[in-house]
């Protein structure tokens, strides 16, 4: 069978087909993850599942304009490039959490192309975040003390319009997993480095048998104490959340702490829930890291119903970003004075627990700068 088709992002050629779902996995050594052959349990159709998902997401702006009811028209500022330009790229189910006929639904806003990317806006850069300036081996970034972050995959399941690494080289970065060797040696060699975050792009567009030869990898380096796994496919792709990737996680070494990506409460419903509320039943710590996005989260009532969404199921609310300064995110850009009014606002109206830290991304900085 033809392995099915991933999503690359722009300005890459894409990668060798990564190796199909069904492949044999070779267990690792029983004192790494012991667990690990209880992976061999799902039927090939389980496995796959999450790639057809991903094989049927949608790529043209005028086709999902075409299922939300809308008409070119009713959208004036979509981008004339739309198709060529860090092509739109968004799962069906994504999709049907969308409400049918409002061009100004916010998850909708999130992922269509816009004319205002192709502007050139002074302070708007193609690495707002000088990840070039962090790397220290092939996929390797390193900005903080005690903690590392592998590029591990440069694809997704969706193009988010403000995403900071749409520009990013992924074509310089790993492939096979011995092309891992430079980073996981410096890794190694650098016993302060006790948490990996694993990266990308999504490091959940790996197949499972792909990622667990990471994770094993990760798992031999005995002072990695925690791998934190940045993904947006919970969000975005619920069915890439099986009994299969749980137990690869639940049974490695090192503490997994599952980080996701969901900006607006609207995108906590349905299949994404159920998969949220999986993953924190099976007693992985998950937290949320928004990013304050202009006309779909910019007002006290969706980062309010957004918070409760998420800690009503069990995820914490871990940051709200400043939006990175990066080339075609002017539209989504939020004054940082109203971002702090927001969230003085924000304080008053929930409990602590369910506030998330309003913070920004400053090059050179030890840590994440807290604007409030």
């Amino acid at each position: 069978m033809s392995p099915l088709p991933v999503a690359f992002s722009p300005g890459r050629s894409p990668p060798p087909a990564l190796r199909n779902e069904t492949d044999h996995v070779e267990p690792p050594h029983p004192s790494v993850m012991p667990d690990f052959s209880l992976l061999h349990l799902e039927s090939d159709m389980q496995q796959a599942s999450w790639q057809k998902d991903l094989a049927r997401a949608i790529r043209r702006p005028r086709d999902l304009l075409r299922r939300l009811q809308l008409r070119p028209h009713d959208v004036p500022e979509l981008s004339p490039q739309s198709d060529t330009h860090f092509s739109l790229l968004v799962p069906v189910s994504f999709v049907e959490r969308m409400r049918s006929g409002d061009a100004r639904d916010p998850l909708l806003r999130q992922v269509l192309p816009l004319a205002s990317e192709n502007e050139v806006v002074p302070g708007f850069l193609a690495d707002a975040v000088d990840d070039a300036g962090a790397r220290k081996a092939p996929g390797l970034l390193q900005k903080y003390p005690g903690r590392a972050l592998l590029i591990a995959a440069g694809s997704c399941a969706v193009h988010c319009r403000y995403c900071f690494r749409r520009s990013y080289p992924y074509t310089r970065e790993p492939r096979r997993i011995a092309d891992w060797e430079p980073a996981l040696t410096e890794i190694g060699n650098d016993s302060s480095i006790s948490e990996v975050i694993l990266s990308g792009g999504d490091p959940l567009m790996l197949s499972d048998s792909r990622l667990s030869e990471l994770c094993t990898r990760l798992a031999e380096i005995s002072h990695v104490e925690r791998l934190r796994i940045h993904t947006r496919l919970p969000i975005v792709l619920p069915s890439r959340v099986t009994p299969k990737l749980l137990r690869l996680f639940i049974g490695t070494r090192p503490q997994v702490v599952v980080v996701v990506h969901a900006n607006h409460a609207n995108e906590i419903q349905a299949d994404c829930r159920t998969a949220l509320q999986t993953i924190v039943q099976r007693g992985l710590p998950v937290l949320n890291q928004a990013v304050l996005l202009r006309h779909v989260n910019d007002s006290v009532d969706a980062l309010k119903s957004l918070c409760l969404a998420l800690v009503n199921i069990g995820v914490i609310p871990y940051y709200l970003h400043q939006l990175d300064r990066v080339e075609g995110a002017v539209e989504f850009d939020v004054d940082t004075k109203r971002g702090t009014a927001l969230m003085h606002r924000l304080r008053e109206q929930l409990p602590g627990y369910a506030v998330p830290r309003y913070v920004s991304e400053t090059p050179g900085e030890q840590s994440k700068k807290p604007i409030t």
